[in-house]
């Protein structure tokens, strides 16, 4: 019986990964300045936050991601707010493209996010820009949507495998 006992609790924890996966991510703002990679970031929890919001929107909720918005807001020094709307932004364009969506594929998947987070990162730096008064690093800016991009469907195809293992079969 507590053979059993532990494996509901593995289990558990193991459906709770997205979440606790989103929380160390955001409270773990790292940066590669110490490897001196000048011009290498990405955006970790938009593409956790796309993934899991259009493959099993139940798994992360909106409120939590608010909340990790407003963590990353005050680990980073931003305008509390800013990475909160930027975060459910992302759960909007997820919560459409899941919704208008007959076949999923990868690929269109992927120029999607693409074309989110090129139009969130906009909103994002033009609220910071105009507003609060943060000076834009332009080629950073690009590469960091550029290395997201990218960096999708290498973690794509880990999520995926996790989705399998955890939940079962993909169902999206």
């Amino acid at each position: 019986m507590s053979e059993l006992g532990r494996f509901n609790y593995l289990k558990v924890i193991l459906e709770k990964g997205p979440i606790i996966l989103l929380i160390v991510s955001v409270l773990n703002e790292f940066d590669f300045n110490y490897l001196n990679l000048k011009y290498f970031s990405f955006n970790f929890p938009f593409i956790l936050i796309y993934y899991w919001s259009l493959k099993r929107s139940g798994s992360v909720g909106y409120g939590l991601i608010f909340l990790s918005g407003l963590l990353n807001d005050v680990v980073i020094g931003l305008p509390i707010g800013l990475s909160a709307l930027s975060y459910l932004l992302i759960c909007g364009f997820s919560a459409y493209l899941r919704n208008i969506t007959l076949r999923p594929s990868l690929i269109k998947d992927w120029f999607f996010f693409g074309l989110a987070i090129l139009v969130v990162n906009s909103i994002s730096y033009v609220i910071a820009s105009l507003f609060f008064g943060f000076e834009i690093n332009y080629p950073n800016v690009l590469v960091n949507i550029l290395f997201t991009f990218l960096f999708y469907i290498i973690f794509s195809n880990i999520f995926d495998y996790y989705h399998r293992l955890v939940f079962g079969a993909l169902n999206a």
